[in-house]
């Protein structure tokens, strides 16, 4: 076949790509404890994809929300999945909320291993905390995030290029933390319990605490993990 010049198309040589080493990896401090007591005490982060209408291309929102109240701390729109789109999604944090502190937690993606962002993590007196690898709940709250933006987007907005994709996803995180109801924050925004929040500890009082409720979805995980386990172990 290959003096022929033919050449198989059933079967495609595989292209090798080169993983990249983390230069920094934190543990995973914030061990799936998602509550938190008060704003700004736990930040956790991410980047999904949109695929943008009638084209080949994409684009990428990162997103910075506080577990407190699980509002959008802060989010960036780019073109490119690369560092840029997560450090200026951090500095947008950092500038509107220069007196946070908080636990940062992230998945293990290059832009939060590199040293440039643990530099960033450093500056701000911040300390850092990232998923294990193959474990995507860990990071939970980002990827319930993803979840709902995608699920609700598509039925409250019409797409159909770019610049209306853009435009959707701006309203919708608008509108999520000011205008879409919480049953676990008692029918209140995540602005609202924010705002709240906020006056309470600035009148030397204790934020309301919102417990968070079982998840049957994430128990029936663990059961069906026990039940392989206790199998295994067993034959």
């Amino acid at each position: 076949m290959k003096a022929m010049g033919i050449k198989a198309q059933i079967r495609k040589k595989r292209k090798n790509y080169n993983s990249v080493k983390p230069e920094e990896v934190a543990e995973n401090l914030l061990s799936r404890n998602f509550h938190a007591d008060r704003p700004n005490e736990k930040w956790a982060t991410d980047v999904t994809e949109f695929k943008i209408p009638g084209t080949s291309k994409k684009l990428y929102l990162s997103a910075i929300i506080d577990l407190y109240d699980r509002s959008v701390v802060s989010f960036v729109i780019k073109g490119r999945n690369d560092n840029r789109l997560v450090f200026d999604t951090f500095k947008k944090a950092v500038e509107a909320h220069p007196e946070a502190r908080p636990l940062f937690h992230s998945d293990r993606g290059f832009q939060y291993t590199s040293k440039v962002f643990k530099a960033m993590i450093n500056e701000h007196h911040m300390r850092q905390s990232m998923s294990r690898v193959g474990h995507c709940i860990d990071n939970g709250p980002t990827e319930g995030l993803w979840g709902i933006i995608k699920s609700e987007l598509y039925m409250m907005y019409k797409i159909s290029d770019e610049k209306s994709l853009i435009k959707a996803i701006e309203e919708y995180i608008d509108y999520y933390n000011n205008g879409r109801l919480q049953e676990r924050f008692k029918g209140q925004t995540p602005s609202e319990v924010r705002l709240a929040a906020l006056k309470a500890i600035s009148d030397n009082e204790a934020p309301e605490d919102y417990p968070i409720p079982d998840n049957k979805r994430i128990a029936k995980y663990w059961e069906t993990i026990r039940l392989k386990q206790a199998s295994t172990a067993s034959a």
